[in-house]
């Protein structure tokens, strides 16, 4: 009987793409895939260090496995990612029930690892950089309806707050013909929804080739019914990219766009590369070009420094520009970059009554925007039965907004469906099939 792995992923969509890419090269080296930690030999956890909060929840697990490696001290007990090429072999010492440290160049190694691991070889740690392409393994997305593609690794941006370029290196990409035979692949697999990841995905460049040349790449293989892509630069959106939006076939009318701050000292200090002005054209160009353009964002506030007036500039753009949702953080300081170190560093308790009301004041315009759906008649993609049972089934739209309908006998993942919108919450659309 095959020995068995279990991967446990937190993070963004990268670390998605990531571990699907570990279950890849698990699974080809002989391994079956475990449900759940408890009954498997070999556990993965695949780790985020973009901010404290991650980091302090992938830790606490690792602490938590302490007692699952001392009742069977024959389990491999691994974590990957962005923490493991943070911290490197430090985290043997702190951990000492920890087998493997992998950094985030080097999944490859992770069959050999575990392999040596196996037969005793004791602790080890990789955290070596490389300015290679990974293996031809591609993600294992098998079973679902969605899923990613990496078509690029690290960034050059070096924004102040921000570690990914400390553990993800700087930027490359790959060839568009990797990228389109890995989509490809998914589809084969049963994936209908691609979304296109990197750290800063739309300052993807091969050769001449930009990103919009690669959107049209890839959907010209009329392989996937809905095409995606995350995270996006203001500085890198332009007109190229927002003609791909708008048109139409598999390229979605979604565009995560993420704005940070309202304040334009906040964002030099930030080294984002814009002004709140710039930004706010840069909005109305997109949503003028894209109809229905769904624009999603990223806001943080609390950074150091940041005045109430500042916290209220920020407030006042989020309020004008409307995002149909928005991801909200306070900032968190991150050891090794910039901002970590800049003077006026505020308190929690600030940074948190910043955020309570920024989540309402955004929480009352996602329910606008939801409200706004309510009669209209949408294309949804299942993904599968709802949780909430009563033959009810869960989906998203092209903007990526979920929804749950009525289904039937013939509903399946994967399938589109003409939804009429009867009722929305904050969180989700809730319609009956046309």
């Amino acid at each position: 009987m095959a020995l068995s792995f279990h991967i446990e992923t937190y993070g963004c969509q990268m670390n998605l793409y990531d571990s699907a890419r570990l279950r890849a090269l698990l699974s080809g080296a002989g391994y079956a895939e475990a449900p759940a930690a408890a009954g498997a030999d070999i556990v993965v956890l695949n780790s985020c260090a973009v901010r404290g909060h991650a980091e302090e929840r992938v830790l606490g697990r690792l602490g938590e496995l302490k007692g699952l490696k001392a009742s069977r001290p024959g389990l491999v007990l691994a974590l990957t990612g962005c923490v493991a090429q943070e911290l490197g072999r430090a985290l043997l010492d702190q951990y000492p029930h920890l087998d493997i440290v992998a950094g985030t160049e080097s999944y490859d190694h992770l069959p050999e690892m575990v392999r040596e691991a196996l037969g005793g070889g004791g602790p080890a740690a990789n955290t070596g950089f490389c300015s290679c392409d990974h293996r031809p393994v591609h993600a294992d997305f098998s079973g679902r309806v969605a899923g990613y593609v990496a078509v690029m690794k690290g960034c050059d941006n070096f924004c102040t707050y921000c570690i990914v370029p400390y553990v993800r290196g700087r930027e490359r990409s790959r060839s568009p013909q990797d990228v389109r035979a890995e989509v490809e692949a998914l589809a084969r697999g049963g994936v209908r929804d691609v979304t296109l990841v990197g750290q800063n995905v739309n300052s993807y460049r091969y050769g001449d080739a930009g990103f919009a040349d690669l959107l049209d790449r890839v959907a010209a293989a009329d392989v996937v019914r809905r095409l995606r892509f995350i995270t996006s630069h203001p500085k890198d959106c332009g007109e190229p990219l927002l003609a791909a939006l708008a048109g139409g076939g598999p390229v979605c009318e979604h565009l995560h766009l993420p704005l940070q701050a309202g304040s334009d000292r906040i964002l030099g200090l930030m080294n984002r590369g814009y002004t709140a002005e710039q930004f706010r054209r840069l909005a109305e160009r997109a949503r003028a070009v894209v109809p229905g353009l769904v624009l999603t964002s990223d806001v943080i506030v609390g950074f150091p420094g940041e005045s109430e007036d500042e916290f209220r500039q920020t407030l006042a753009l989020v309020a004008d520009l409307r995002f149909d949702a928005a991801f909200t953080y306070r900032y968190s300081a991150r050891q090794g970059t910039k901002a970590a170190a800049l003077p006026g560093q505020l308190d929690d308790e600030v940074k948190l009554r910043r955020l309570d009301e920024l989540i309402k004041l955004q929480n009352l315009i996602t329910a606008g925007s939801n409200q706004a759906d309510v009669g209209r008649t949408v294309e949804v993609m299942a993904e599968g039965p709802s949780r909430k049972g009563g033959g009810q089934w869960f989906g998203r739209t092209r903007g990526s907004k979920p929804v749950v309908f009525d289904g039937d006998q013939g509903t399946e993942p994967g399938g589109l469906y003409l939804v009429r919108i009867i009722e929305a919450t904050i969180g989700t659309l809730i319609g009956n099939r046309c």
